[in-house]
């Protein structure tokens, strides 16, 4: 079931997701002051809205404190990813120039919310360029190494998760894993190869990723929270 997104006057859009693996509701604000929120299949739109009412004045706090943590960007500053250089220049409006590897980003201001929004679709861009490039001969590599087999691969800008492996072994990865550290990388990938044979996360599921991680696989998965699929 796709997700569905409500807008409110108050809070701005909801993502409603219905996880199978929920047993109660959840709400998540991310760093674009977006809502998610996630509840049981047996949970009515109609209670998830009465719970998004009940809890307005938390949300709208957690929203501030987002904006209140975001990074403060500045001419001259300079955002290295794996395979390019993305400059922040000042210029009169929002452009953009590419010579190479190096992407020259335009603004009269980087921190107003226009500008924001220009400076996370250029870098979605080339996280999404280097993540086709990247990360499936490296999920090969390792599906050769401990011999997992899959069938498709695909890149996606996914604000839910990192990745994901369906019923017919095609495992999706998000274009944000290229903001992660390599060992990071690494885990994702072998996360979603070990759900190839086990489609839940049983311990027989963590055992197993515990072997292809040399007994490292809960400590890495605390490390990738640190994280957020959000670009800015």
């Amino acid at each position: 079931m796709p997700n569905k997104v409500v807008h409110f006057k108050s809070i701005g859009p909801v993502t409603f997701f219905r996880n199978r693996r929920s047993k109660s509701i959840k709400i998540s604000v991310k760093s674009d002051k977006s809502v998610l929120v996630s509840f049981p299949f047996f949970v009515s739109e109609k209670e998830v809205l009465s719970f998004l009412a009940r809890n307005e004045v938390w949300i709208r706090k957690q929203q501030e404190k987002a904006v209140a943590l975001r990074k403060v960007y500045g001419v001259g500053e300079i955002i290295q990813t794996r395979l390019h250089q993305v400059e922040l220049c000042h210029g009169k409006t929002e452009d953009v120039e590419t010579t190479g590897k190096v992407v020259k980003v335009f603004s009269p201001d980087f921190n107003s919310e226009k500008a924001r929004i220009f400076l996370e679709d250029i870098l979605n861009q080339v996280y999404r360029y280097e993540a086709r490039k990247l990360l499936p001969p490296r999920l090969n590599e390792l599906a050769q190494l401990h011999k997992f087999r899959y069938n498709k691969v695909s890149i996606r800008n996914n604000k839910r998760n990192w990745g994901s492996c369906s019923s017919r072994n095609n495992i999706s990865l998000n274009l944000q894993m290229m903001k992660l550290p390599d060992p990071l990388i690494d885990y994702i990938l072998l996360h979603e190869l070990v759900h190839t044979e086990i489609k839940n996360h049983s311990d027989r599921f963590w055992e197993k990723l515990d072997q292809v991680t040399g007994d490292k696989a809960r400590e890495l998965a605390k490390e990738v929270k640190k994280y957020s699929t959000y670009t800015l």
